[in-house]
Formats: C-alpha cells, structure tokens, sequence
C-alpha cells in the first residue's frame, strides 16, 4: 500500500467509528426521550439515521477493504447487495434531509397552520415516497446488471462493465443523479431561502424594538447597552450559519462525487483513483455530520443525551459503591470469625 492509500484507509476507519457512535447516540437519544417521539420531525431524523447506521456497518468495511486489497471484497453477490444499498440509502438519506427542510418551512412560514399540515399521516407519506423513489433506481440497475466493484472508488456501487449498454446507463446516472442530488439540493435552497427570509424579518422587527427601548432608556449602563447591540449582531448571524451549514454540508459532501460520476461517464478527463476514493470518503462524510448538524447540536438532544451519560455514570456509581459496601461487610465478618 502506497502513503495514500493508508491515510485514505485511516481516514474511512475514523469515519466509521464516529458515524457509528454518532448515530447511534442520536438513536438512543429517540428511544429514551418521549418528547423527541413525539415531534413530527422526529421520524425524519428517525429514518435519516437509520440510513446513516446502515451505510456504516454494510458500504464503508467493504470500501476500507477495496482500498487494502484493490480488488472486490467477499463474492459478486455479496458486492450486487452492497451496491444496491448504497444506491438505495443515498438516495432516502438526500430525500430525508429535504424532507426535513420541508418541515422547517412549513414550521417557519406557516406556524399557525403547521399541527394541521404536518401530522404523523403527513410524515409517514412522504417517508412512504422516499422509501418508494429510493429503492425504485437500484431496482432498475441491478435488473440490468449495472452493480459491482467499481476500482475508481474502490467500492461496491452503480457501474456499467458491458460497452453496449454505455448510452443507456449514461441515461440512467443522469437521471438518477437528477432525481436524487439535484432534487434534494433545489428543494434545499427554496425551503431554507424561504425561511432565512421570515427569519431576517424577525430579527429586524425585534432589533427596531430594541433600538426603541435603548432609545427611551437613557440612564442605561453601557456595558448592558453593548450586550444589548451585540445580542441583537449574533440573532442575525444565527439564522445565516445554522442554513448555510444545512446547504453547504449537503453541497460539499455529495457534490464532489456526483460531479466526478458524471465526468467519468464522459470518458474526456481522465479520473485520477486517488480522487476517485477521496470523492466517496466525501460522501461518506454525510454520514459523520448529520448527527451533529441535524440533532446532538440541538438543545433538546445535548439535554437528552447528557441525561442518559448521568444516568449511566450514576448506575455504575451506585453500583460500584454497593459492591465495596459488601466487600466491607465481607471482610469485617472474617475478621469476626
């Protein structure tokens, strides 16, 4: 193995084992929490780590052993499942993040109506139309053989080894491509544009009240002042940060591989392999910062999770003081006998 081929190894070892414990958290943090059940985004952010914990354990072992052995890891059978499941979790991963956006915006721009038009009916048709648009493409290519080991990305994944059938998968990617990353990223940029709008409206309307009231309050301390005007910088700047980081996630993780998928069926610019692993470990990335970006980052998850850590070290607690009181007790009856 050459100097890059070990730290794109390593890179993929680090990205599984923080997917893994990242996800996982966020399952946890679903299944002790009754308050996350119960919110309507909850079963987004459900199926998107569900996505991300399969992505974990079935596409990145084999990627890593692609990179060691440079060749197809297990059978063809094994590599046709795992390819249809990259295909398959990729796509529901794109469509659930949009789904959440969906959310967001209808939250954001319409609150009044919202408990009226997103219900759990609402949430579970449209995790039916993901489920059912996701697996649909994968269907169609491993029907047509157009699954296996493809040495660019040292992956199991969408790829065409019989020349004849080049026009028509060049079709296929393109559409697949169009349908799954595209779609995802227009419905991301409308719905998150559209509440970047109503919430720069908030914050203008809330700073003239401010601006009002330091007005009117003319003894104020400066320091209470300059808390007040800094407040006011941050409110404005949050908004812009958190929907540049739902985008910019999505653009800077999926983009360099599908863009790479589509000028390699170009046959034009030659694809150097080292970049071909790079643009998936890219993609892989996804996997790592959704967690962050869409839960654990929240005030509702860090305050869930923390209380399962306190929770556990206040178990191990009490039980590691009852076994040394029984130990004590232990040894003052043989000291008695």
């Amino acid at each position: 193995m050459s100097i890059w081929e070990v730290i794109l190894a390593f890179v993929v070892v680090v990205l599984m084992l923080v997917a893994l414990l990242a996800n996982v958290l966020v399952l946890m943090c679903f299944l002790y929490s009754a308050d996350i059940r119960k919110q309507v985004p909850g079963l987004f952010i459900l199926n998107l780590t569900f996505c991300n914990l399969l992505m974990t354990i079935s596409n990145m072992p084999l990627t890593l052993a692609g990179i060691i052995y440079k060749s197809q890891p297990g059978g063809d059978q094994i590599c046709h499942i795992v390819g249809f499941l990259e295909t398959f979790l990729t796509t529901n991963s794109m469509l659930s993040m949009a789904a959440l956006s969906i959310d967001r915006w209808i939250a954001v721009v319409f609150p009044l109506s919202y408990h009226s038009k997103m219900r759990y009916r609402d949430a579970a048709l449209i995790l039916s139309y993901t489920w059912l648009h996701s697996v649909s493409f994968p269907i169609v290519a491993a029907s047509l053989s157009w699954v296996g080991f493809h040495q660019l990305y040292a992956s199991c994944t969408l790829y065409n080894k019989r020349p004849e059938d080049r026009t028509q998968f060049v079709i296929f990617t393109g559409v697949f491509h169009t349908l799954s990353f595209l779609l995802s990223l227009i419905v991301l940029c409308f719905t998150y544009l559209k509440v970047l709008k109503v919430a720069r409206f908030h914050c203008k309307r809330i700073d003239v009240i401010t601006m009002q009231t330091l007005v009117l309050l003319v003894d104020i301390h400066p320091s209470v002042r300059e808390r007040c005007l800094e407040e006011q910088k941050r409110r404005r700047q949050r908004a812009t940060k958190k929907i540049s980081t739902f985008i910019g996630t999505f653009i800077l993780c999926f983009a360099p591989y599908v863009i790479t998928r589509l000028v390699e069926l170009s046959s034009v610019v030659p694809i150097n392999s080292h970049w071909g692993i790079i643009s998936k470990c890219l993609a892989y990335s996804k996997v790592v910062s959704d967690p962050f970006v869409y839960s654990l980052l929240r005030n509702q998850y860090k305050k869930t999770w923390k209380d399962i850590i306190n929770k556990i070290l206040k178990r191990s607690s009490i039980n590691s003081s009852a076994l040394t009181s029984e130990s004590h007790n232990r040894n003052i009856l043989q000291l008695n006998e």
